[in-house]
């Protein structure tokens, strides 16, 4: 079998081998019953080699075990809230933005700071945020930051880049690639899977929930959870994002 080969001769300091430690953090949890990850054959600047996933129709059993396999990798932990995986030291990447991985005791301050924020600046440099809307996200951001939505969980072991495009599904179960890994709130990468969409949604999200029971009003708390994706997107790919964030922000802002 062919292994993929990703190159980037303009990759940034780290970026292959952040994604690197980002996988294999993640997969120290598949022994338990975590989530596998798509594993590593060769990592260097500018380059990265992983194992080719052949890739089988997605059905309601496996969307369902892979739900309860990615609450046995959240459940896996982090060090805090912004950690980024163990041995990485520096950003991690989202896309090709870098973005910082900083350790709190807060999710809050952890979430508003470092991953809704510098997004949401970019954006508004951008032109796909207006000043207004900015103004909305920062009062949003200023509630999150001051712990509104802290509600004692701990750190979970989160893929971070949870659309449907980092999630295959193969003969054996669902793997998973182009993580940017860190510590936070388990709700986080359920709402980027909610944001983009996965094949058979609801049956994932049913998986994880009688694996790992959710919060109560975890659904109200979707918008929150999606400002950080939203803020992303804002600041590369266009107005309609830009006007989602606004959105969101606004719908944070009626939780409080």
């Amino acid at each position: 079998m062919t292994p993929h080969v990703k190159q980037r001769p303009d990759a940034p300091d780290g970026f292959f081998e952040a994604e690197a430690a980002g996988l294999a953090w993640l997969a120290e949890a598949t022994p338990d019953g975590g989530v596998r990850t798509a594993r590593v054959l060769e990592v260097g600047p500018g380059r990265i080699v992983l194992e080719e996933v052949p890739e089988a129709r997605p059905g309601p059993a496996a969307a369902r075990a892979f739900g309860a396999a990615l609450s046995v990798t959240h459940a896996a932990g982090a060090d805090a809230f912004g950690a980024p995986p163990a041995g990485w030291r520096g950003a991690s990447f989202i896309g090709r933005r870098p973005q910082a991985t900083e350790p709190s005791d807060s999710w809050g301050a952890f979430y508003a700071e470092q991953r809704v924020r510098p997004f949401a600046y970019l954006a508004h440099d951008a032109g796909t945020l207006t000043t207004d809307e900015l103004d909305a996200v920062e009062t949003a951001c200023d509630a999150v930051a001051a712990g509104a939505f802290d509600d004692g969980a701990r750190p979970a072991r989160l893929h971070g880049d949870l659309w449907a495009g980092n999630v295959l599904f193969g003969d054996d179960g669902v793997v998973l690639i182009d993580p940017a890994a860190h510590g936070g709130h388990p709700e986080t990468d359920l709402a980027m899977l909610q944001l983009f969409g996965c094949p058979y949604l609801d049956d994932v999200l049913a998986g994880y929930d009688e694996r790992s029971p959710l919060r109560p009003g975890w659904r109200e708390r979707v918008p929150l959870h999606q400002l950080h994706p939203l803020a992303v997107h804002a600041a590369g790919h266009g107005r309609s994002y830009g006007r989602a964030l606004a959105e969101a922000a606004e719908a944070v802002l009626r939780l409080g």
